[in-house]
């Protein structure tokens, strides 16, 4: 090759490493700072077990195994939103949300959906 054809190499790193280290642009405004989000943690895993035991032959969907580091009002935040979606009635005792009915398919599916993992029927 000719030494025409050939990129000089020497000269400070500084302008190697970038390739806009030397512009000067003035009356430039500030680039916008954008928050780097952090990865969505999983909300843990969560055990769906039917009962009918105690209420009149009445089925219910029990959902259990909530991590520790979910609080009491989360969890109260969760029922409420996934009674709303399936349409039924329910209640949280003692950190377990027990739903009204016989459908823990479309349980499951409102759960999952929420970013748990199901075990359990």
């Amino acid at each position: 090759m000719s030494a025409k054809n050939r990129i000089p190499l020497s000269g400070p790193r500084e302008a190697l490493q970038s390739p806009f280290a030397g512009l000067s642009i003035p009356d430039l405004p500030e680039g916008i700072l954008i928050e780097e989000k952090k990865p969505r943690q999983s909300p843990g895993r969560v055990i769906l077990r039917k009962e009918k035991a105690h209420r009149g032959g009445k089925p219910v969907v029990v959902v259990s195994g909530f991590h520790t580091g979910i609080s009491e009002q989360e969890i109260e935040r969760l029922a409420s939103g996934v009674r709303k979606q399936l349409g039924c009635g329910g209640t949280v005792r003692d950190r377990e949300i027990e739903f009204q009915g016989d459908n823990p398919a479309a349980v499951r599916k409102v759960l999952q959906s929420a970013g748990f993992r199901v075990d359990g029927i």
